[in-house]
């Protein structure tokens, strides 16, 4: 029934036409007019698909009716076939696939199917080999040729598809992978911490019973990544600040651990062997990571806190040395650490008892002695926090005395009849035997408290004392035999080269301030030091010249101050002549230079060498007055109102000295031989200064800043008749500070409308002075701009200077190396 009802729904083709020749065809002038006129009409048949068409008919050709039939129903059959298997194929998720919307605004997902690839091919090979022979019929060349297409067609689509899913694949590949990396490092990571943080509360919690955790801790510090190897060392570093006890840990001996002891000894036992183990080997990996540029920065910040936080706890030797090493580093971060590390070791003795600090001083000074005082002055400058006790010679001779008092009043109460002694043996017998116990008690009790007794810290003291002078003096003998070469173009060099001597700068400040505890016997010889040191010899020719020339102004100012202050101490113990120091400041005044030099060194030697109470020669003093008044006019407000101060400050000390504000020449009455002003005689008392006039102070009188300008007026009014002493309370330092540049830009002190009222109502400069320095007008913008770049340029200036001064070292050391080869070739052929 089924194939019957197939059969009549069958329609058959047309028959074809009779085959008519084309020559027998017959086309009218009409149908062609037509043709041309209508082309819109025949175009269908342009678009025809003619190979399809002949196609299907040739197929069909030579076959019977009921042949049509069964092929019509083998197709139909392979219809049914293809519907089955895209029913069976699975639907794609939609999110792993895009979906394909048709015209009708449905979406449609693609589907796969569950059998292979190669399955579906060799059914389809076989569908269309066994369906095809039954209808398609073609002839021999047409099949060689689609052969041919579909062999050169295949390997084609064969070769893109390899090349896209080559680069498809590789790119997606290596991305997941990235991606998964990158997410599994980071999970790591994250319980990498989270594991650090649970060790890390745990142990500070109760760190007796875990006290295991300690070593899990230590295996993230051998980590593979740095950062947790970091994290690692920062976390141990903070539990052992907290955990550490506050005694020096005694692993027991092994008689000891013989011994039989309670569970709560043993316990005790193992939890200070196991921290003591632990923190060796975190030392010793601090040591090793010490090495590397990474870790460099984070090792040396462990070991200062450490140090700084359990200076009493074991391996302190090896934690100083290790800061130490440091402390005069090239780089910034880690000198500056290590520097505030030992001035709070230094200020905070109570945490240790002053024995680190007596083993930082030696260590520092065996540091210096290998580097040849060629170290950063920071590594120096820690010894001005250290701090000595004064009355510890008196507190140990009342106890030295009170001690004696008690012996005597043993004796004279012990005194006692035969009888006596023969009955009370037994009770002195336990009386010694509680006085061993008490003494053995009080030691032990002095070894766990760490407050030492006064003969202790008096020795640890007097140690860290001659340590640090041990220093000083070795940069000064330093200072002085390099200037003792004999080839002068090599002096001359080495001359050239700023900061020949990075340390005596902080030598001579430690001296100024330690000079009260030098003993006696080395006083002669460092005056002696220091006056060379400053150019002050007595020939001309002599080593001290040469020194002078290895000297800044300001180190040079400053070997004259530490000289006054060891006099002012030791006066009565010394005689000393100072007039060497006044030649050389007087000498030092004009070649002071602002932008060079450090005008509080200078200030300061005005205030101790002039400003003192001292009374002064009446020729020195006029002559240090005219080189004063001289050189307030050279430089800038701060420096002329320093020199102003001291010079008012002479000539209130010195009544004679005023005759210098006379206008004739001496002011009419020139007592002494000298009777000729010489202003470039190089000896205060020979310059005749009693011949001249303060003409200065005219022109200082009409100074750009109105504090100096007052100053000089206010001198100018002082005459020979005013004969009462008033002295200033400014000193030149503090006049030098208040008029600085920073002080002046920053918090100007003075009003200047007032001061300018003062003056003549018709002068210019006024308005002037107070349209520039008038504050309430400036901009805070411009002015923090203006700043900014002030101290810009002045960093570029001290990174040229240093750069210069690192090529100018270089450049001696080569030229050194060469003379050195030249006298060694010339002892050769000698």
């Amino acid at each position: 029934m089924g194939k019957k009802r197939q059969k009549q729904k069958i329609v058959l083709p047309p028959e074809l036409p009779p085959e008519i020749a084309e020559e027998e065809i017959e086309v009218s002038d009409d149908d062609l007019q037509f043709v041309n006129e209508n082309r819109d009409y025949a175009g269908f048949v342009s678009r025809l698909d003619t190979d399809s068409i002949t196609r299907h008919v040739t197929r069909i050709a030579d076959l019977e009716k009921d042949d049509i039939e069964a092929a019509y129903e083998k197709r139909l059959v392979r219809k049914l076939q293809k519907q089955q298997e895209e029913e069976k194929r699975l639907e794609v998720d939609p999110v792993d696939a895009l979906p394909v919307k048709t015209l009708d605004g449905k979406l449609y997902y693609r589907t796969s199917s569950k059998a292979t690839d190669a399955d579906k091919d060799g059914d389809d090979e076989k569908d269309d080999s066994g369906d095809d022979k039954g209808i398609f019929r073609s002839t021999k060349a047409e099949r060689r040729a689609k052969l041919k297409k579909a062999k050169k067609e295949a390997k084609k689509q064969g070769k893109e598809v390899e090349k896209t899913e080559e680069v498809q694949e590789t790119p997606q590949a290596a991305a997941l992978a990235e991606v998964k990396e990158d997410l599994t490092a980071e999970e790591a990571f994250e319980s990498k911490k989270r594991k650090l943080a649970e060790l890390g509360i745990g142990l500070l919690a109760d760190p007796e019973s875990n006290i295991k955790s300690l070593k899990e801790m230590f295996q993230f510090c051998k980590d593979d990544d740095h950062t947790v190897v970091k994290l690692g060392l920062l976390s141990l570093l903070a539990v052992f600040k907290d955990i550490i006890p506050g005694y020096r840990i005694r692993l027991p001996t092994e008689k000891e651990l013989e011994m039989k002891v309670s569970k709560e000894v043993k316990k005790m036992r193992y939890y200070e062997s196991t921290l003591l183990s632990v923190y060796k080997a975190f030392l010793l990996k601090l040591m090793a990571l010490e090495k590397q540029s990474k870790f460099q920065h984070v090792a040396v910040r462990c070991f200062c806190i450490l140090l700084e936080a359990v200076p009493h706890f074991n391996f302190r030797e090896n934690l100083l040395g290790a800061v130490v090493k440091n402390i005069g580093s090239p780089d910034d971060v880690i000198r500056k650490l290590c520097c505030a590390t030992m001035k709070s070791l230094f200020t905070n003795e109570g945490k240790h008892g002053g024995q680190a600090t007596v083993e930082a001083v030696r260590l520092i000074a065996d540091l210096v002695k290998a580097h040849n005082c060629q170290l950063h002055p920071d590594s120096v400058e820690v010894f001005l926090s250290l701090t000595f006790d004064e009355d510890l010679g008196k507190a140990e001779e009342q106890q030295k005395e009170n001690k004696a008092k008690n012996k005597k009043s043993k004796k004279r109460g012990n005194i006692e009849e035969p009888s006596q002694l023969q009955q009370n043996d037994r009770k002195r017998s336990r009386k010694e035997m509680m006085s061993k116990m008490r003494e053995e008690v009080a030691a032990d009790y002095k070894a766990a408290a760490f407050v030492p007794d006064v003969l202790e810290q008096r020795r640890m003291q007097s140690e860290t004392l001659s340590a640090v002078f041990e220093t000083y003096f070795r940069i000064l003998k330093h200072a002085m035999q390099s200037t003792a070469s004999s080839n002068e173009a090599v002096d001359n060099l080495v001359a050239s080269a700023p900061g020949a001597h990075p340390l005596l700068a902080p030598c001579l400040n430690g001296l100024g301030k330690f000079s009260h505890l030098i003993d006696l016997d080395y006083i002669g010889d460092l005056m002696n030091y220091l006056k060379k040191l400053a150019g002050g010899g007595s020939n001309s020719n002599s080593s001290s010249e040469k020194c002078a020339k290895y000297l800044s102004v300001s180190e040079r100012l400053q070997c004259c101050i530490v000289a006054f202050k060891v006099m002012r101490i030791n006066l009565d113990a010394l005689n000393v002549d100072l007039q060497g120091f006044f030649v050389l400041l007087y000498n030092l005044i004009l070649e002071y230079r602002p932008g060079r030099d450090q005008g509080e060194r200078l200030a300061e030697a005005l205030k101790i060498m002039l400003c003192e109470d001292r009374q002064h020669d009446m020729q020195k003093a006029a002559a240090f007055v005219k080189r004063l008044a001289t050189f307030s006019l050279c430089f800038g407000s701060a420096e002329s109102m320093a020199a102003l101060v001291t010079l008012k400050y002479l000539l209130q000390k010195n009544v004679k000295c005023r005759n210098l504000l006379e206008n004739d020449a001496g002011g009419g009455s020139v007592s002494g031989s000298i009777a000729k002003y010489e202003p470039y005689a190089s000896d205060p008392n020979l310059s005749g200064a009693l011949a001249s006039v303060l003409w200065e102070l005219n022109l200082l009188s009409k100074y750009y800043h109105p504090a100096v300008s007052t100053m000089a007026s206010s001198i100018s009014s002082m005459s020979s008749a005013h004969n009462q002493v008033f002295l200033s309370s400014v000193s030149p330092q503090q006049a030098f500070a208040d008029l600085s540049l920073e002080r002046e830009l920053l918090n100007p002190k003075f009003d200047i409308r007032k001061s300018n009222n003062k003056r003549k109502k018709g002068s210019s400069n006024a308005g002037s002075v107070e349209r520039t320095l008038d504050t309430s007008s400036v901009d805070e913008n411009e002015l923090r701009e203006k700043l900014s770049d002030h101290f810009m340029t002045l960093r570029n200036f001290k990174e040229s200077e240093r750069l210069r001064g690192e090529l100018n070292r270089t450049t001696l050391a080569l030229q050194l190396y060469d003379e050195y080869k030249k006298q060694k070739k010339k002892s050769k052929k000698a």
